[in-house]
């Protein structure tokens, strides 16, 4: 059996799932208590859509569909889970995809109308779940606790974008989470560093903290000079914990040629996906695999984008050895699409050669700039990309 818990967030439609998922990922982490979000649902969500503008979020938010690949890969995922995870599986599940639950081990249930609770509370005795609070959400209002239970049941307020809730329910659901989860997460990072497939292996939590001298401390712009200052360039590296994307690929592309590595919550450690460039004949084609690509010629760039399939999941075996576009690679290169990890570092890698790469962050509403060698595009820099 896996040793780390697995908590599904349920509850009906709009009742406030992905904004609590949020807001106790955002107080786990201020409290360094290791653990990672799930989003066992294809609604196009994640911790970008709760800290990019609303309008940029309708823009770039692509919703797909509950697949049986979709599930199959989602109670995969679940199951082989390297840490504690904050499962959200969304509002409108179907009994056949109910396999989900019983991936899990806990439940925090919420509704906007409380006698929907008694629903999900069945589903979750159905999937054997131990439910760790029952909450009624109010967008107004004061919190509070009816019965502290186990499980906590009570009035939840303000789950709002870009906020974080601090009322006592609140509070006292994320006491029982960290209580859960640290037992079990004692000496875990160790553990996942000392399995680190190369000698150069960084702790990006840790390092910082030492940096700035808090815990959860956010990365900034001016952090990635300073960050790839630091860093060996042209040489193995592997990088642990949680940063800004744009950080992960300017790690890839400054150890490219070398081995370059990254710790994924649903796959342990592993390399960025190898991807072939298409010949220069091939100029505007989109590519091969599972993600559909595209091409665009800007005043001083290319930008290529990425979109995943309807599924919003593809499998890393499905990439590998896949092409991209061929593009100029006298331009710079502006990578957009909300694409997992794994692959932005493996197409920052196939384009390496481009004088200039940034990659596009929805909470900036533009791109980080990553490598250069051009002073008109210095690391760590801004390029704006309008969308229509």
């Amino acid at each position: 059996m896996n040793p780390f818990s697995a908590v599904m967030i349920g509850g009906p439609p709009h009742s406030g799932k992905s904004l609590l998922t949020y807001g106790l990922t955002r107080a786990l982490r201020a409290q360094s208590v290791d653990h990672y979000v799930l989003r066992a649902c294809p609604d196009g969500e994640g911790d970008w859509s709760q800290e990019a503008p609303p309008d940029r979020v309708r823009l770039l938010r692509v919703k797909g569909r509950f697949t049986p690949d979709f599930v199959q890969t989602m109670c995969r995922d679940i199951e082989r889970r390297h840490l504690p995870l904050l499962v959200d599986v969304g509002g409108k599940p179907r009994p056949d995809q109910e396999v989900i639950f019983e991936q899990c081990t806990h439940a925090i249930l919420i509704s906007k109308d409380p006698a929907q609770l008694a629903e999900w509370r069945a589903r979750a005795e159905r999937c054997g779940l131990t439910v760790l609070a029952e909450l009624h959400s109010e967008l107004k209002g004061r919190e509070k606790i009816f019965d502290p239970g186990p499980p906590l049941r009570g009035r939840i307020t303000g789950l709002r974008p870009q906020s974080t809730p601090q009322g006592p329910v609140f509070q006292a659901l994320v006491e029982r989470l960290a209580a859960l989860f640290q037992p079990e997460t004692a000496g875990v990072d160790e553990r996942h560093m000392d399995r680190a497939p190369v000698e150069m292996a960084v702790h990006l939590g840790k390092l910082m903290e030492s940096w700035k001298g808090e815990p959860d401390a956010r990365w900034e712009l001016p952090d990635l000079p300073r960050l790839l200052d630091y860093l060996p360039e042209g040489a193995p590296l592997a990088l642990y914990g949680r940063a800004p994307v744009w950080v992960y690929a300017a790690a890839a592309r400054l150890a490219h040629p070398m081995e370059f590595y990254l710790f994924d919550i649903r796959l342990g450690w592993t390399k960025p996906v190898h991807l072939e460039v298409a010949g220069p004949s091939s100029r505007g084609d989109e590519g091969s695999g599972p993600i559909a690509w595209s091409v665009e010629e800007r005043e001083n760039f290319v930008l290529v984008r990425g979109r995943l399939p309807e599924d919003t999941y593809v499998d890393r075996t499905e990439m590998e050895g896949q092409s991209l576009p061929a593009i100029a690679l006298e331009r710079g290169m502006f990578l957009s699409g909300k694409l997992p990890y794994w692959l932005v570092t493996g197409v920052v890698r196939a384009y390496a050669a481009a004088p200039w790469i940034a990659v596009y962050y929805p909470p900036l509403e533009a791109g980080v700039v990553i490598h250069s060698t051009e002073p008109g595009h210095p690391v760590g820099s801004l390029v704006s990309l309008p969308l229509a």
